[in-house]
C-alpha cells in the first residue's frame, strides 16, 4: 500500500477521502506544504496539496529529495505551483472541475446578501431591531451582469443571472462556440455592467485585471464579485474605489494575500494586513474565507478525482488531468 502525504488538512477534507480511500495509507498533515514542511513527506510516494500551499522550486526540490514522485492538487487552480521546476522531478495532477454550481451559487449568494443587506437585517433582528432604515436594495431584474471568464463556472453564473432576468455581457479571450449570450470587449463590459463577476484563472495576463485604471472604467455604482483568485484584483485600488463611492460594494471569497489567514482561525490575533482589515470593516463589503467550493457534492468529487488521478499515475495509465509545462512549438 503506497503512502500519500496530505497537506493543509482540515476536518472537512477527510470526510470523503476517508470514505472513498481503500488503497492508500494517507498521512494527514495540518501544516501547509512549504519548503520547510516538505521534509514531512519523507517515506511518501505522493503528496496531495491545496490552493494556498507554497509549491515553489525549493518545495519541489524538497519533495523530490524525499522520494516523492507525484503531486496531486485537490483543486483546479495551480498558480501556486512552479510547473517549470517540477519538470523531470514530479508529475503534477489536478481536479479540473468539481462543482461549478457550488462556486457560481456562492457568488450569487454574495450578490444577494450585499444587495438586499441580509447580513445586516439578520444581526438587527437578533437584537429585536426590526427597523428597515438603511436596508434599501435594487431589483436585479433588467440589470446588467458582466461575467469575466466563461468556463464552466462562468457559464453557470450566466444561467443564474438569466434566471433573475438580468442582461448578460461576457468577456473571455478564449470564447466558447455558439454561446447564448453576448461577448464584448472588456472595456465595454466594465462600462455597462451593474454587477461584475470574475470567473477566470490567475495568469500573467489576468494578474490584477481589476486595478486603478480598469476600476476607473467601471460603471459608477457597480458591484464587484470575486470567487476565483484574489490576485485578479488590486486590493488597494478596490479599497480606494469603495471609499470614493465609485464602486457600490464588493463580495469577495478570495483575497490577494490570503495564504496566511484564510482557512484559519485568527480571531485572537491582530491581523497585520491593513488593507484586509479595512476591507473587512467596510459596511458594503462581504468577505468569505475561500468557501465557495465548500459543498458536499464538491468535496465528494474532489476526493473521487484526486484518488483516481493517483490510481492512474501508479498504474502507468494516461493522465487526463496532468499539469504540463508548455513547450514552444517549432
Amino acid at each position: 500500500m503506497k503512502t500519500i502525504g496530505f497537506f493543509d488538512t482540515k476536518p472537512y477534507d477527510k470526510i470523503w477521502f476517508e470514505q472513498l480511500n481503500d488503497r492508500y495509507n494517507i498521512r494527514y498533515f495540518e501544516h501547509r506544504l512549504t519548503p520547510e514542511t516538505a521534509v514531512l513527506a519523507k517515506g511518501c510516494e505522493g503528496v496531495v496539496a491545496f490552493v494556498n500551499d507554497q509549491i515553489d522550486k525549493d518545495t519541489i526540490e524538497g519533495l523530490y529529495q524525499a522520494g516523492v514522485s507525484v503531486l496531486a492538487m485537490r483543486c483546479a487552480g495551480y498558480n501556486n505551483v512552479d510547473v517549470k521546476a517540477a519538470q523531470g522531478k514530479l508529475t503534477l495532477l489536478r481536479v479540473p472541475a468539481y462543482s461549478p454550481y457550488a462556486v457560481a451559487e456562492h457568488a450569487f449568494a454574495l450578490l444577494l446578501t450585499l444587495n438586499r443587506k441580509v447580513h445586516k437585517a439578520y444581526i438587527r433582528t437578533r437584537d429585536f431591531n426590526f427597523s428597515l432604515n438603511g436596508l434599501i436594495g435594487m431589483d436585479l431584474h433588467q440589470k446588467t451582469l458582466g461575467v469575466i471568464g466563461t468556463g464552466k463556472i462562468g457559464q453557470v453564473m450566466i444561467d443564474i443571472g438569466k434566471g433573475f432576468g438580468m442582461k448578460i455581457l461576457a468577456y473571455d479571450p478564449y470564447p466558447i462556440q455558439n454561446p447564448d449570450f453576448s461577448y464584448v470587449p472588456l472595456s465595454l463590459l466594465l462600462e455597462e455592467s451593474d454587477v461584475i463577476s470574475l470567473h477566470c484563472p490567475l495568469t500573467r495576463e489576468t494578474y490584477q485585471l481589476l486595478n486603478h485604471e480598469t476600476l476607473a472604467q467601471t460603471k459608477k455604482g457597480a458591484i464587484i464579485l470575486n470567487t476565483s483568485r484574489g490576485k485578479l484584483i488590486d486590493s488597494e485600488a478596490l479599497l480606494e474605489a469603495l471609499n470614493s463611492g465609485h464602486i457600490k460594494g464588493a463580495g469577495l471569497d478570495v483575497y490577494e494575500e490570503e495564504a496566511e489567514v484564510f482557512f484559519e482561525d485568527v480571531s485572537d490575533t491582530p491581523v497585520q494586513d491593513e488593507v484586509l482589515s479595512l476591507l473587512v470593516s467596510r459596511p458594503n463589503v462581504i468577505i468569505t474565507s475561500h468557501q465557495a467550493f465548500l459543498t458536499d457534492e464538491a468535496l465528494f468529487h474532489i476526493a473521487e478525482v484526486t484518488l483516481k488521478n493517483l490510481d492512474d499515475f501508479f498504474a502507468g495509465k494516461d493522465l487526463e488531468n496532468e499539469i504540463r509545462y508548455p513547450t514552444k512549438k517549432s
